[in-house]
Formats: C-alpha cells, sequence, structure tokens
C-alpha cells in the first residue's frame, strides 16, 4: 500500500474563467510521451487527429467546459472512472512509460483536489470498475499494451482492496455497471496476439462472490459506454476487435426479461469514450478512430429515442475516465491522438448552467 497524501494539481489555474484560460493554456506541460519521461506539450498531431463536428442536432443549452485541476500524473487507458462516496477514482493505466501501472487517484470536486489512495494489487490497463455499496470494484485488465488480459477481481472498501473470486475467463475493457443488488459485466477482449472482441454478459453478485452467465450482447465489442437508466442497461459504440471497426449500435438490456433491444445508434461512432447519465440523458463524449480523437459530446433522451449535440470537450480524448457529480461532468486524463503513446493530466468539466 502507498503512502496517502494530498496533491494539489495546479489548483490556482483550475479555477480561471474559459477566457483566462484562452490566454493561460490549462493544457501547458500536461502530457507525457509513452516512451519517454517527462511532460511535454500537447502533441502536434492533434490539431490533425481532433474531431468536434456532430451529425446530431445541436440542443437549446449546449452547456459549457471549464479546467480543472490536472491529475497528478499523465495517464490514458485506465479503468474507465466511477463516483465513488463523492469523488472520481481512476485505477490502473499507462503511466510513467508503463502500461501496467496499478495507481490510484481519487478527485474531489469540492476542493479541486487529487489524493494517492492504495494501490490495486495487480496493475492493469483497461480496468473494468464499478462502485456498488460501500466498495469500489475493478474486474480484470490487460498486463500488455490494450492485450494479454488476467482474470483478477478486487473491491476496495476506502482504506484497502480485497481479493475476490477470479472472473469466469480472464478479460480486458469490460464494460461494467451497477444494477440493483449486482454488477453486470458486459462485452470486452480476450487473447494477446490474436487479441478479439466478446460479446459475454455475466451478473456478479457482491453478497454471494459469484458469476452468473446472462444473454450475451448481439454484437461482440469492447470499449464500449455503459450505463443504467430506470431499471434498464444502455451499452453504446465501442470497437469491433479493433478502432478501425468501430461501432455506431446502441441497445439496451432488460434484466427482467434477459433481452435485449437495439435504440437509436450513436450519431459518431467511436471506441473508448466517456458515457454518463446526466440530466436526464445519456451523455458520450471524446473516444478514438482511425487517424482520429474524438471531442464530440452527444446525449440521448431515452425517451423521445433521440440524440442531441452539446459543447465538444476542450480538449478530445480518448481512454479516459468520465464521473457525475453533483451538477457536472468530470473527464480526467486520457489519449489526446490515436493510440496510447501520449498521455495526458488534463482534468475537464461540462456544465449546463449559463
Amino acid at each position: 500500500m502507498t503512502t496517502r497524501r494530498t496533491l494539489l494539481a495546479g489548483l490556482g489555474a483550475s479555477l480561471l474563467p474559459l477566457g483566462a484560460a484562452a490566454q493561460h493554456d490549462h493544457r501547458h506541460g500536461q502530457f507525457e510521451r509513452l516512451n519517454q519521461p517527462g511532460r511535454v506539450d500537447i502533441p502536434d498531431i492533434h490539431a490533425v487527429q481532433a474531431v468536434t463536428e456532430s451529425p446530431a442536432p445541436k440542443a437549446a443549452n449546449p452547456g459549457r467546459w471549464m479546467p480543472r485541476a490536472p491529475l497528478p500524473v499523465p495517464r490514458t487507458e485506465m479503468a474507465w472512472a466511477a463516483e465513488f462516496r463523492g469523488r472520481v477514482h481512476l485505477v490502473g493505466g499507462y503511466a510513467e512509460q508503463r502500461v501496467d501501472r496499478p495507481y490510484h487517484h481519487a478527485y474531489d470536486p469540492r476542493a479541486d483536489r487529487w489524493e494517492e489512495l492504495a494501490q490495486l494489487p495487480r496493475g492493469a490497463n483497461h480496468v473494468g470498475v464499478a462502485a456498488h455499496g460501500e466498495r469500489l470494484y475493478a474486474f480484470g485488465g490487460f498486463l500488455e499494451q490494450n492485450r494479454t488480459p488476467h482474470d483478477g477481481v478486487f473491491a476496495f472498501d476506502g482504506q484497502r482492496w480485497h481479493t475476490l473470486r477470479r472472473l469466469p475467463e480472464a478479460a480486458g475493457a469490460i464494460a461494467c455497471v451497477a444494477l440493483g443488488d449486482k454488477i453486470h459485466l458486459i462485452g470486452g477482449a480476450i487473447g494477446s496476439d490474436l487479441r478479439r472482441s466478446i460479446d459475454w454478459h455475466w451478473v456478479y453478485d457482491p453478497k454471494e462472490d459469484r458469476y452468473d452467465r446472462r444473454n450475451p450482447m448481439p454484437l461482440a465489442r469492447d470499449h464500449t459506454g455503459i450505463v443504467a437508466v430506470n431499471g434498464a442497461i444502455h451499452v453504446i459504440g465501442g470497437r469491433v476487435d479493433s478502432f478501425h471497426t468501430n461501432s455506431n449500435l446502441h441497445h439496451s438490456y432488460d434484466p427482467r426479461t434477459d433481452r435485449w433491444t437495439f435504440r437509436q445508434p450513436l450519431p459518431t461512432a467511436r471506441s473508448g469514450q466517456g458515457t454518463v447519465w446526466f440530466n436526464n440523458r445519456i451523455f458520450v463524449m471524446g473516444g478514438e478512430g482511425t487517424n482520429r480523437v474524438y471531442g464530440q459530446n452527444e446525449a440521448y433522451d431515452p425517451v423521445t429515442n433521440r440524440w442531441e449535440s452539446y459543447a465538444p470537450m476542450l480538449t478530445p480524448r480518448h481512454g479516459m475516465g468520465a464521473v457525475v457529480i453533483g451538477d457536472a461532468i468530470y473527464v480526467a486524463g486520457g489519449g489526446p491522438q490515436m493510440g496510447g503513446g501520449v498521455k495526458s493530466a488534463i482534468n475537464e468539466a461540462f456544465i449546463l448552467a449559463a
């Protein structure tokens, strides 16, 4: 276990209004290459690969983004983030020239402050995470760069990690979400040299420390977005084996009937995006594609079965964490270009208020 310490990462600069942030670029020195130590500015290729235009109709209130305190360490391809006890939690991922870091950072939006917590028992990237009850759960992940998964499962109680029953099969980039008294584990990827997406659907019972199989996804994919809404689970986008074959598919799953239903597709096909339930809509932001890093911020209304576009991210990224706390979406870390060659410490918040 690491020594717990509070990290005030650029607190003063992060509280600047948007106009001041433009003059004092909050992105300065907040990146690091995977193959070379030392902080750098945003890579030049970002300007070529970043896209922000959405084909969806524009929302009446597009909202706006604000820079917040950056991560203490530039990171990407960690667990998709989870909210746990009022803070954003990021575990594992690429950092400091390795792809199997066990790092665990938590962000408190009220204090605009990061803290380093007990590290994962086994470092990995693309860890599946979900908060349930009084624990934060971590499922699987890759030991090499986006391949070679492990089957370990751990739970964090606020102080330390506990080892739980292993996954039925080793996998990484699993979509995980808590619903009722269970945690659903959907999709992901297996293999090393022959890495491929899977359609599996397991339900983990935290009380019994047990897995039960459910109806698989209609199409195998990984790096998807997932969210629980009104008793149903929505799985959105993702890659079919590779980001060269991204999907715009959008399905919902009803646990009462064990059935999947097609929904209105995601306007911008992508993978490695952030997906959250916010303001009675499913918001999807960021992501990756062939020579593309997306900044689109698109939201789905389950009542009308329609998508709208909102203000795009200040810094398009993929493989980052997105979490809702209070009246804002927080998006931390991620890669500013295709692939995992550059990591970022960027942390930005989206709000709808004028």
